[in-house]
């Protein structure tokens, strides 16, 4: 078992997170079940999965969490990209999260690999 808040993919999805959270306050209040609850959901599906991963025995359930990890990504890099295109995100924050996104997406694949080599 890993203490998931030592590892630096957990501390940066959860400072997405954060993130995400924040620049969604100024979503319009229709989307409140809509894009906001779906980024936000994939959001923080992001380090929950990592964290449940880490609890688990062995380093097969962890690359298995981690790659629902990084399937919510995924995700949430799509939610980003249409926040921007709807006009909810303005560039500037789009390309700040579009691009944390992408760097959490290689950390996750990076670390699926090493655990990969690693049997």
């Amino acid at each position: 078992m890993k203490d998931f808040k030592e590892l630096k993919v957990w501390q940066k999805a959860h400072k997405l997170t954060l993130a995400v959270y924040k620049d969604t306050r100024s979503f319009p209040k229709e989307e409140l079940y809509g894009l906001t609850s779906q980024m936000r959901r994939s959001c923080s599906s992001i380090p929950a999965n990592i964290a449940e991963g880490c609890g688990r025995s062995g380093d097969a359930e962890l690359g298995r969490f981690l790659h629902i990890a990084l399937g919510s990504a995924s995700e949430l890099q799509y939610h980003v990209l249409l926040a921007r295109d709807l006009g909810l995100l303005d560039e500037l924050t789009h390309d700040r999260l579009a691009n944390d996104v992408s760097e959490i997406k290689r950390m996750l694949a990076s670390f699926i690999k090493k655990l990969r080599a690693d049997r």
